[in-house]
This record gives C-alpha cells, structure tokens and sequence, in this order.
C-alpha cells in the first residue's frame, strides 16, 4: 500500500523515484531558468551594443580613442604599470597585516572596562577620531614629506616607509571600529560564561570573545582590505613608482592617458576577485542583500 498519492515510495521502501507532477514542477523551474539567462543575456548585449554604437558615432570619438583607448601605448607601457602594481600588492600585503594587529589592539583599548583602564580607553578613542578625521592624502603628505625632514634617529628616511606608516595610521582606526563592533556584538553571556568557568579576563577575550568577534566582521573586513588595495595608490603623490605612478611616466612622453586605463583596468583584475570573495564570505556568514557594494 502506498504512502500517499505523488510521493513515490511504497510502502516496501523501494528506491524513491520523483512523482510525474514533481517532475513537471522541475522542468518549469529549469525552463523558467534558461528563458531568465537568455534575457538577461539579450538585454545586457543590446544595452551595450547601444552604448558602443553611440559612443563610437560621436564626432569627438577619434580623438578619444587615441587619448585613452590607444592599443600601441597599452602594449608599450604595461610592463611597466605592471611592475608597478607589484608594489601596490606588496604594500597591500604587508599594511594589511599590520593594520589588522593595531586595529585589533585599538579596539581591545576601547572596550576596556574598569576606571583604571580609562587612559587607555581616551587613548583610542583620540587616535580613532583624529585618523578617521584626517583626509588619507592629508596624512600621507605630512608624513611623506615632513616626517623624512625630521632625520629621527632610528627611522628610515625613505618616503616608501612613511607612505606605509600614513595608510597604517588611517586605515587602523577603521578596522578598530570594525573589530569594535564585533567584540561589543557578542553577547554578555558568552563572557560570564567563561569567567564562570574560571578563564580570566584575557583568557576571556583571548578564546570566547575575539574569536567570536572576527568571525562576524569577516565582510566588512576584507572591504577593507579592498579599500587599501585600491587606495595604496596614492602613495604615488610621493613620488613612489608603483602603478600609477608608472602610468603618469608614461603618460608624460605624449600626454597619452592610454597608462592610467591600463593601470585602471590592472586594479579592476585585483580588487573584482577580491569584492566577489567578500560576497562569497556574507552570504556564508548570513547575511542578506550582498550584492559587492564596495
């Protein structure tokens, strides 16, 4: 005797086998499906098809391909551009990593409880407001300038270092409002838990709290690290040849601009895998509507 009408599967627990109206239900979602693609696909070809035809047709249009769609000028200045951009990763690599450690601490300080800790609290709430004030190209023109004049003993000289130490500064009291955030978002609970089992207050932010804390701001994290691997950029107003200072020599020769796409274009190669893993991330971690909004 069955089990009931459509489920496919008697009563013996022979194999289950869709039933003819799950199977029709499963050809229309797949149909439904495809015709969904090949609009989709229809409409953005003719978008862009529209785009292209427009733009191609305008009279100004010559003297824009030349100056910025110029194949030659590509060809020529992308090994340089993209030894350029190997500097931008490196600096990306390594501020990352240090801009994660002094966030993380800065917001430890923030967090702290207890009038004894109160200067360190005042400390990071000081050094968040006064970095997140400052302008990024504010911070690295007074250090790349003015810090290599002072000749402190002990500190490199070279505007590289100092560029580092301007998007370390700025970009650390971000991230210290991002870790901020997941540690004052993890439940009192979870702390009276642990202390109640013994665990000191270290040992209560160092194995119950922070991990829980990074686990949450993983998205907004790694749009940080987007942010900082485009904005290691403008380390080039300190004369620091990486991408786009490559792309602004090979621009001076000609004022072809042609450098400054392919240099545009070798940071899109970079930053798009990085947004989409960001998506990949919220969508695990749960939350909604992550649709690569950087």
């Amino acid at each position: 005797m069955g089990l009931g009408p459509g489920t496919g599967r008697t009563a013996a627990g022979s194999a289950w086998s869709p039933s003819e109206h799950e199977r029709r239900r499963a050809r229309y979602r797949r149909s439904r499906a495809v015709r969904s693609a090949a609009i989709s696909a229809a409409s953005t070809i003719t978008v862009a098809v529209v785009l292209l035809v427009v733009l191609t047709s305008s009279p100004g249009w010559p003297r824009v391909r030349w100056t910025y769609f110029d194949l030659d000028k590509a060809i020529a200045s992308f090994p340089a551009v993209l030894a350029g951009l190997w500097l931008n990763v490196r600096i990306m690599a390594v501020c990352g990593v240090v801009i994660f450690v002094l966030g993380l601490a800065i917001a430890v300080m923030r967090t702290l409880r207890g009038a004894v800790t109160y200067p360190l609290r005042l400390a990071g709430t000081i050094y968040v407001d006064l970095f997140r004030g400052l302008p990024l190209i504010l911070v690295l023109l007074l250090l790349g300038y003015g810090a290599p004049a002072l000749r402190l003993q002990g500190l490199p000289t070279s505007v590289l270092f100092w560029g580092c130490v301007a998007l370390v500064l700025s970009y650390s009291a971000y991230v210290a409002e991002v870790f901020r955030a997941g540690i004052e978002s993890v439940h009192p609970s979870q702390r009276a838990a642990a202390r109640s089992l013994g665990l000191t207050y270290g040992q209560t932010l160092r194995h119950v709290v922070i991990p829980q804390a990074i686990r949450r701001v993983q998205p907004p994290l790694l749009n940080d690290l987007v942010s900082l691997q485009k904005d290691s950029g403008l380390i080039s107003i300190l004369g620091v040849v990486d991408a786009v200072r490559a792309a602004q020599i090979e621009t001076a020769t000609d004022f072809n601009y042609t450098p400054y796409v392919v240099a545009g274009l070798l940071f899109i190669a970079l930053t798009v895998p990085m947004a989409r893993f960001t998506d990949w991330v919220a969508r695990r971690q749960g939350y909604q509507g992550a649709g690569g909004h950087l």
